[in-house]
Order: structure tokens, then C-alpha cells, then sequence
């Protein structure tokens, strides 16, 4: 499958398109959610996937109905998600042989991602793949964050290259509207969240990152 221009450098969303780290994510707030006995909806959790963490945090206290309940939740899921990234960080399927791939072709990537940038370094080095990427944009990089193109524009910058001529992978609706806003070539690998019809005209959609390495290689 070709793309409408070169690509020369390729841009990357981290959490639930690099490293397995969404779904722990969910089970660990849902669980947390009803420790505390407001328990979050399949349809609410799936609206804070891929926003910047101040619109997640207000959108949970609004839940939760105040600081207080908002603390004692963070607590519970904080606790719960740690125990687990400390046993080990799982990669996405494909991850190790798209980045192959990319280098052996000369191709620089970045990291775009919602998560603070010192956390995000700390789970892309847990998972080995952090010394893969000559930038990592965080959350805490820009003055806003997805779905704004910022993020996406200043990895462009970071790596030199033309948003245009980037691609860029994502797994939410929020980052892919971002990729879009800032002129790349998105595609969406989709991990908790199905595509819906506006997402699919903003994108291409793949299976899994095998099938956008086999996509970069035609």
C-alpha cells in the first residue's frame, strides 16, 4: 500500500501502540473505581484514552465528585499499575521488527505520547527500545496536548523532517485527530478502541504493526 508522499521519518504514539500498557491501565482504574464505589463506565474510560493528563485528571475529579474521592481512586490504581510495570513492560506485536525495519531503511523516529516524558523514558528504557528514538515528546512538552497537533509538530521539528513526510502511529481517536491536524500520514492500529467512520477518513487502519511494516516496505 503506497502513501501519498516519501516517507522520511515516521512518529510514534507509546501507550497501547508500543508497550501493553492500556489495558493494565483499565483494569487497574475500573478496579480502583469500584474499590471506592464510583465505578466508571466502558464508554466513559474510553473517552480519557489519548487526551493530555490535566484534561483526565479533571474529567476524573468531575467523577468522582471532588479531590478527595479523586485521590483516594488515584491511590488504589496507582499502587496496582506500578506492581505491574515493575514485573516487566510488554511490546506491542510487531514493535521490534517495524523498528528494524525503519533503521535498516534510514528512517528517524520519534515518540509522540500523552504521558509525562520522564515517565515515558522510564517504560520505553524498561522495555528496551528507548535508545530506538532520537526524540520522545511528552505530555509535560507541550502547552497542549492531543488531540492539537502540537505534539505532532514539534516531533517533526525534533526530527527536521516535513510533517508531511512523516507517518505517524497511533492507537486513539484523539492522537490520530492530532496526526491529522498536523499534516502526517496517520494510520491507526487499534488497541482498546475501534475505529469509528470519522476516525477512518482521517487514516488508514492496520491490523497490527506487522501489517504497517509490510505497508512501509511495499
Amino acid at each position: 500500500m503506497s502513501f501519498p508522499h516519501a516517507i522520511q521519518a515516521a512518529v510514534f504514539d507509546m501507550d497501547g501502540l508500543l508497550i501493553d500498557s492500556e489495558r493494565p491501565l483499565r483494569g487497574a482504574m475500573m478496579a480502583a473505581a469500584v474499590t471506592v464505589e464510583r465505578p466508571l463506565t466502558e464508554l466513559f474510560y474510553g473517552t480519557l484514552i489519548g487526551r493530555p493528563y490535566p484534561a483526565v485528571r479533571q474529567m476524573l475529579v468531575d467523577h468522582f465528585g471532588g479531590e478527595a474521592l479523586f485521590e483516594r481512586f488515584t491511590d488504589l490504581y496507582r499502587s496496582a499499575i506500578q506492581a505491574h510495570f515493575d514485573a516487566g513492560i510488554a511490546l506491542m506485536a510487531g514493535v521490534v521488527e517495524l523498528l528494524d525495519h525503519l533503521d535498516a531503511a534510514g528512517i528517524p523516529m520519534a515518540v509522540a505520547t500523552s504521558t509525562q516524558r520522564e515517565r515515558a523514558l522510564h517504560h520505553l528504557t524498561q522495555a528496551g527500545i528507548a535508545d530506538r528514538f532520537r526524540a520522545v515528546i511528552g505530555g509535560d512538552d507541550v502547552s497542549q496536548g492531543k488531540p492539537h497537533p502540537e505534539p505532532y509538530l514539534k516531533a517533526a521539528a525534533a526530527l527536521d523532517v516535513e510533517p508531511r513526510h512523516c507517518i505517524a502511529l497511533e492507537d486513539s481517536h484523539n492522537g490520530i485527530r492530532a496526526a491529522h491536524a498536523a499534516g502526517m500520514m496517520a494510520v491507526m492500529v487499534p488497541d482498546l478502541l475501534a475505529p469509528t467512520a470519522e476516525i477512518e477518513a482521517l487514516c488508514r487502519v492496520a491490523a497490527d504493526l506487522h501489517e504497517v511494516r509490510r505497508w512501509v516496505a511495499a
